[in-house]
């Protein structure tokens, strides 16, 4: 299952010419769970987010929103008739705080 923020970090770590295992390394991690979560079968930690966004030279707030915004999309996955109206209502409240 591809996921926006596996797409994400699979193209900046080809665009910087990184290995797998190089950023496996880095997280501390073994190659095949570094794998899991370029192909999005496994989500990252946020820490691990900041950590490969700061690696690959790309913005790590721009990098956390694209993280949770697969977060969001898992929660609403198969709820087609619900989707938009349950992230209007969020949108709503997140203005709202603000």
């Amino acid at each position: 299952m591809e996921t926006l923020f596996g797409n994400t970090l699979k193209k900046a770590r080809g665009e910087r010419g990184m290995r797998q295992r190089e950023l496996a390394e880095i997280l501390e991690i073994d190659i095949p769970m570094f794998s899991k979560i370029e192909k999005g079968e496994r989500r990252a930690k946020r820490e691990q987010v900041v950590t490969m966004a700061e690696t690959l030279g790309q913005d790590r707030i721009e990098w956390l929103a694209i993280w949770l915004a697969d977060k969001v999309l898992d929660a609403v996955e198969n709820e087609y008739a619900l989707q938009l109206a349950a992230l209007n209502i969020a949108r709503e409240k997140i203005r709202n705080d603000w």
